[in-house]
């Protein structure tokens, strides 16, 4: 699988305002999944109505304001990632990223976080305490460095920086959102099938990232993201009209 014709219909769908191709159909599933993991209440349906037409479907349903401005940001994000491509990870991407997803949610801002910047206040995942603050930017730097020194990127290594980097919870929120996007991306990078992780699968993910905070071990998490390949996959053939 080379990744360099998917790149090239990411961006030239992009440019286009292409709804109907790969491009459309990866922004909905990654914001969807990716949003739903964390607590979106909006559906498939609600998601892709909001990304082909900026709106939501007439319904009887109350809409979560939250929800809808991380899911446009969701979006966004998404396309600050095809567009920076070329560009190495760095704590400055990763924060551009941050600060898409971000940026438009009133609650956040309402509550003083930090957006597009690290933490300024510890936080948890569950009973786990995640990285201080003021540890945050040093740690961050580790792991990039310990990232870009490996030269060929498998998936036993995106299973590792994706852990790791959750283990930091670096930001006040949207740990999870810009983590699967950026395995998105390395995978991308690295010529690999790129994974998309359902919500559906949400309790082995989380099982997953408890695994290597006990012990170190990404065993579950390369299982379902290789399942999560195959899936994807099976799109990028139907789509490109050949064997992914």
């Amino acid at each position: 699988m080379k990744n360099e014709q998917l790149i090239r219909r990411f961006q030239i769908e992009r440019k286009k305002f292409d709804r109907s191709g790969i491009y459309a159909y990866t922004q909905r599933t990654l914001a969807y999944n990716s949003n739903k993991i964390e607590g979106s209440t909006l559906n498939e349906e609600q998601t892709a109505s909001l990304f082909d037409t900026g709106m939501l479907p007439v319904s009887d349903d109350y809409y979560r304001a939250k929800d809808v401005e991380e899911m446009n940001g969701h979006f966004l994000m998404f396309n600050k990632m095809i567009d920076t491509l070329e560009e190495p990870l760095s704590e400055a991407l990763i924060k551009a990223f941050h600060y898409e997803l971000k940026s438009g949610v009133f609650e956040d801002r309402a509550n003083g976080y930090a957006i597009g910047d690290y933490k300024k206040r510890p936080n948890m995942i569950g009973m786990y305490e995640t990285a201080l603050p003021k540890e945050v930017p040093e740690k961050m730097q580790t792991l990039l460095t310990w990232y870009h020194e490996i030269p060929v990127k498998t998936l036993a290594v995106m299973a590792e920086f994706h852990a790791r980097y959750e283990s930091l919870h670096p930001f006040q929120d949207g740990n999870g959102r810009t983590g699967r996007l950026i395995l998105f991306r390395e995978c991308l990078k690295a010529d690999m099938i790129p994974v998309v992780i359902e919500d559906q699968y949400r309790t082995k993910y989380i099982e997953g990232l408890k695994e290597y905070r006990k012990n170190g071990e990404t065993t579950l998490l390369q299982e379902l993201f290789a399942a999560e390949q195959k899936k994807y996959a099976r799109k990028i053939s139907y789509f490109l009209g050949e064997d992914a």
